[in-house]
Parts: C-alpha cells; sequence; structure tokens
C-alpha cells in the first residue's frame, strides 16, 4: 500500500493569502498617502506663516506706521492684507496722553485656495502691537 503525501499549499489557502495581502497593502497606501497630504498642507501653512511675519516685520520700517489697510499677492497663490487700527490702552496709574508713543494692532491676514472643491481655501493670521513716535 502506497500513502500519497503531498506537501504544499491548497488553492483556497493561497487565494486567502493573497486576499490579506490586497488588504494590507490597499491600507498601507492610504495611510501613505494622507501623510502626503499632510506633509504638503504643512508646507503651506509654513510659507502662509512666513509671509504673514515678513509683512508683519516690514510694517512701520518702510514707512510709519498709518492706520488703513493694504495688500498683496506673493506667489502667485497668497493673498496677504495687512490692517493697522489705533489700540486704547488703560492702565489705572498711568497718564497715556502723556507719553510720547501711540500703539498700534497690526493685524496680518494670510489666505490662498488649497485646491479642494466647495471649500474657501486655508488662511493664516497674525496680530501684534506696535510703538510709533506720536506725530507733533
Amino acid at each position: 500500500m502506497k500513502v500519497n503525501k503531498q506537501s504544499g499549499f491548497s488553492l483556497l489557502e493561497i487565494l486567502i493569502a493573497f486576499s490579506i495581502l490586497a488588504l494590507s497593502l490597499g491600507i498601507l497606501l492610504k495611510i501613505f498617502s494622507a501623510g502626503v497630504n499632510t506633509a504638503a498642507v504643512a508646507e503651506e501653512y509654513t510659507a502662509a506663516v512666513q509671509i504673514a511675519e515678513s509683512v508683519m516685520a516690514g510694517a512701520g520700517l518702510q514707512a510709519p506706521l498709518q492706520v488703513g489697510e493694504t495688500g498683496g499677492v506673493e506667489n502667485e497663490k497668497y493673498h496677504w492684507r495687512l490692517a493697522i487700527s489705533p489700540f486704547q490702552f488703560r492702565a489705572e496709574n498711568i497718564d497715556t496722553s502723556t507719553l510720547p508713543v501711540v500703539l498700534f494692532k497690526v493685524k496680518v491676514n494670510v489666505n490662498w485656495d488649497d485646491g479642494n472643491a466647495g471649500t474657501d481655501g486655508r488662511q493664516v493670521e497674525l496680530i501684534t502691537l506696535k510703538l510709533a513716535n506720536k506725530e507733533l
């Protein structure tokens, strides 16, 4: 009597293994693509913050601080708006009218289209206070 012992995998085992492999690869590719998308969004936010900081740092350097709004475009993608308004400082034991400086609120808003249909895009807003000499 001859016993036929074969070793190996059956067709059903191979099909199940390939199904698990395909499902795992699909999940891994989705995770990888989400990571790449997150990195691209982070790069856009970094560029917008750098533009906002640059515009904010330039306020009051090229020309004296004046109440008003200005705007512009950087890299044909990022639209910025600079708004300067007076800021009322209130302190208990200080007469602010005798101070030789005036305080301004400087607000920079940078927005851009992120390419997603149906959204208003993304934006970054920075706000600070700046001192300027009083005009005589």
